[in-house]
This record gives C-alpha cells, sequence and structure tokens, in this order.
C-alpha cells in the first residue's frame, strides 16, 4: 500500500524518507531537512535528536501530540562552502486547531559523509 512521505516530495514514505528514519544517510541537506520534517510529523523525537550537530543539540525534545504538521515547501537549498549548506524552507501545521506557517532558513554541515542540522533562522 502507497503511503505518501509526510515530506512532500510526492514519493512514498517507504522510498523517501523511511531509509533514512532506519539509518541511511541523506545524501544532500535538502534531504535531511526533508527527513527532520517527516520526523517532527510523525513524532520521532530521537531522529531529530540525532540528526543535529552535537555542539547545538539540545539534551531533550518534547514533541507537541496537539500538533498536525500539514505540509513543507521548500524554497531553495545551496551549497555555501565545502561540507556546509542551507535550505530554506516554510511549513505548515495546525497547533490546537489554529494554522500556523513557520519559515526557516536552515544551516547544515557534513561531519564526516553524515550531514547534520546546525541551527536556523526563523523569519
Amino acid at each position: 500500500m502507497f503511503e505518501p512521505c509526510p515530506c512532500g516530495s510526492g514519493k512514498g514514505y517507504l522510498a523517501c524518507c523511511g531509509p533514512l528514519h532506519a539509518g541511511a544517510r541523506a545524501p544532500t541537506a535538502e534531504a535531511l531537512m526533508r527527513a527532520r520534517y517527516s520526523a517532527y510529523a510523525l513524532g520521532d523525537a530521537a531522529f531529530v535528536l540525532n540528526t543535529c550537530a552535537p555542539e547545538t543539540r539540545p539534551s531533550r525534545l518534547d514533541l507537541d501530540p496537539a500538533r498536525t504538521w500539514t505540509g513543507p515547501a521548500v524554497e531553495w537549498a545551496r551549497d555555501t562552502a565545502s561540507g556546509r549548506a542551507e535550505v530554506r524552507f516554510t511549513v505548515r501545521l495546525r497547533n490546537r486547531g489554529r494554522k500556523v506557517r513557520l519559515t526557516e532558513t536552515s544551516r547544515f554541515r557534513l561531519d564526516g559523509r553524515r550531514w547534520l542540522y546546525v541551527d536556523g533562522d526563523l523569519d
């Protein structure tokens, strides 16, 4: 049965973010951003924490079950330096019935062959 990926790629979850959630490496910073979005949507706090750079990783992450993640829109993704990239995106969600839009420019870096989320700026 086809289960669409929460990241909005149009692919099935098992062919998109599912392998990353199971331990495969993200090939690009954008792929990691999409997998992190899917992890938020699916309530997988461990994946979100494990893909943060150690120096900016929070000690814990409590995901609010009252939030319903309804979709991301990637505006752009670009390499900024060797082993560094940025992704700008907007996500839509419902928080306790209220519609919310968040836009962020996220920064990522390669650690070996693994992309990690460093930090981001919300607009």
